[in-house]
């Protein structure tokens, strides 16, 4: 090999090689910002989970208070069933009137 020869074959592979760097450097950078930005936003969702867990009901609560509102409809009910029994016997207590024809 002649000294142009081994000069085109360095320069080829320094070109290949830089360009195999450069798109390196251009993944990494990409795959750096992308790492970033899935942080910011697993610290946004951590945050927003702990808002949910401090604001909203849970499963427990929430059947304790259906639990409460049964009782309380229950009650209302039986009182409704009370009453519909003494108006019954106010109109039985009535005495009948009679008419006399003349």
């Amino acid at each position: 090999m002649t000294g142009p020869e081994i000069m085109a074959a360095v320069v080829f592979g320094m070109s290949v090689f830089g360009t195999l760097f450069g798109l390196w450097k251009y993944l990494d950078g990409k795959l750096t910002t992308a790492r970033r930005d899935t942080e910011k936003v697993g610290a946004d969702l951590a945050a927003h989970k702990l808002h949910i867990a401090e604001t909203y009901v849970t499963k427990a609560g929430m059947q304790e208070q259906t639990g409460q509102i049964m009782k309380a409809i229950e009650g209302v009910g039986s009182r409704l069933d009370g009453l519909n029994g003494r108006l019954d016997r106010l109109y039985e207590a009535q005495p009948r009137r009679t008419t006399r024809a003349q």
